[in-house]
């Protein structure tokens, strides 16, 4: 008897027999996922505009699923609480997190260890574009009114934002940067600051359209410029920065990932549910009411756009000031 040929046909059965298992684990996985509802982190407050997103992404997501799709709001820091959250949890699916440019601000500011490689992409959602907004009787009515002052009357202009280090505060810090307009910025909780420029607190702000649909209908807001690089859907008669003579654009892009080493036959099941969601017409109705851009893209995509972005954030922060972290890891 050949005892060295009977044991390579042992070890190659063996050999054989593992990988079926494998193969049918990681087929078992995706269809099974999932099996129980999933959480959805948004790592900012109630109300907000990435927070009204994510729970009409969170219904079209249910559905697509057969599960339950429960949003929590974990914001602070910048938005380091939320990602430091489902950074740490098990990445098996159930724990997703609505992310955004946010998570290379946060990690250039120094308020999570990680950066964006911390997760796998999953699909980009949407897009918003900043605007610059002020009360309805200012005496400013374009971008270049707005510039023109400030640069005549340096620090005195008081412009709000979202909280320090979010997109609308490293929006505003770079487009006053680049402009050499020199105005004084106001960190706000996101539905503070409106109300503070309604209440006459600051002059103007820089928001997401969201938050100020409802008060540029009413009347009691103007919008003199949209920092996107397409004209924003909500304001379609307001010019962009570009075409006010400004070189500068600062599209909010929102997506899901999910923690590093997350299945990819689950991450899979995930993104086709995204893609249903974002592609709905209820989606794109939503949108249009609320003030973001349906924007689907795949996870591979996704992946590129988040690693060519925050090159470009890391060099943005560092002009401004506001880098604290060294230079980008290696990319995808």
């Amino acid at each position: 008897m050949n005892v060295r040929r009977q044991t390579a046909k042992g070890w190659l059965c063996a050999i054989g027999m593992s990988t079926l298992a494998i193969a049918h684990a990681a087929s078992a996985t995706a269809d099974e996922f999932p099996d129980k509802p999933v959480e959805m982190t948004v790592p900012f407050p109630a109300g907000s505009s990435a927070d009204v997103v994510a729970r009409v992404l969170a219904d079209g997501m249910s559905r697509q699923l057969g599960q339950p799709v429960t949003v929590m709001n974990r914001p602070g820091a910048g938005s380091a609480i939320g990602y430091k959250y489902v950074q740490a949890r098990k990445p098996d699916g159930y724990s997703i997190v609505f992310n955004s440019n946010s998570i290379s601000t946060a990690y250039y500011q120094g308020l999570v260890p990680f950066d964006y490689k911390a997760f796998d992409p999953v699909a980009r959602v949407s897009v918003e574009l900043p605007v610059v907004a002020v009360k309805a009787d200012a005496p400013w009515n374009s971008l270049r009114d707005l510039v023109a002052d400030a640069k005549k009357r340096p620090g005195e202009i008081r412009l709000g934002n979202s909280g320090f280090g979010s997109h609308t505060h490293t929006s505003a810090v770079a487009f006053f940067h680049e402009t050499r307009a020199e105005v004084t910025h106001v960190a706000f909780g996101a539905s503070q600051v409106v109300t503070s420029l309604i209440g006459g607190h600051i002059d103007a702000l820089v928001q997401l359209p969201g938050a100020l649909t409802a008060h540029v209908k009413a009347g009691t807001l103007k919008v003199l410029g949209v920092m996107g690089s397409n004209r924003e859907p909500a304001f379609p008669h307001v010019p962009t920065t570009r075409e006010q003579g400004f070189d500068f654009q600062a599209d909010m892009w929102r997506g899901i990932a999910v923690p590093k080493g997350t299945p990819a036959p689950v991450v899979a099941r995930l993104e086709a549910a995204v893609r249903k969601a974002v592609e709905s017409a209820e989606f794109k109705t939503q949108g249009e009411k609320l003030g973001f851009v349906p924007a689907f893209q795949s996870a591979p995509d996704f992946g590129h756009t988040i690693a060519t972005e925050d090159v470009l954030l890391a060099k943005l922060m560092t002009d401004v000031g506001l880098r604290k972290t060294p230079e980008p890891q290696a990319k995808f």
